[in-house]
């Protein structure tokens, strides 16, 4: 199963915009190294849960991850072919908010190429350009 809330206040919310950098989450606070998010954007909770897998996989389950992120954004989509009006679609899927220069993923406890590597692999599965950092 995917990252969601367990309760939330509203259904559904308005889009907003995404601001452009971020200056309070850009540091690591428990791991050694880690991913960072160079653009703001929006990150699926399948595609966060694709990179954790594949960071994971690189790792080969030593260490530890974690996951500075969470898809509280509910994103609805209306069914194809269906006139216009008739209120908002329904729910389609989850994602988070990203803004640049946010912490996506910290990695402790394994050599720093590998987790590099890991890093690099976990990069390749989301849809905003990143950069590790340590």
């Amino acid at each position: 199963m995917f990252l969601q809330p367990k309760k939330i206040k509203y259904k559904k919310v308005r889009k907003g915009r995404l601001s452009r950098l971020e200056f309070k989450a850009n540091k690591l606070h428990f791991g050694e190294i880690g991913l960072k998010a160079q653009i703001s954007g929006t990150i699926s909770a399948r595609q966060i849960e694709a990179a954790r897998r594949a960071i994971t996989r690189k790792i080969k389950r030593k260490g530890k991850i974690w996951i500075c992120i969470f898809p509280d954004l509910p994103i609805t989509a209306k069914p194809s072919e269906s006139r216009m009006g008739k209120g908002k679609g329904a729910v389609s899927f989850w994602a988070a908010r990203v803004r640049g220069g946010t912490t996506l993923f910290e990695v402790c406890g394994v050599p720093t190429h590998i987790a590099i590597e890991a890093l690099k692999a976990g990069s390749a599965k989301l849809p905003v350009k990143t950069r590790i950092f340590d």
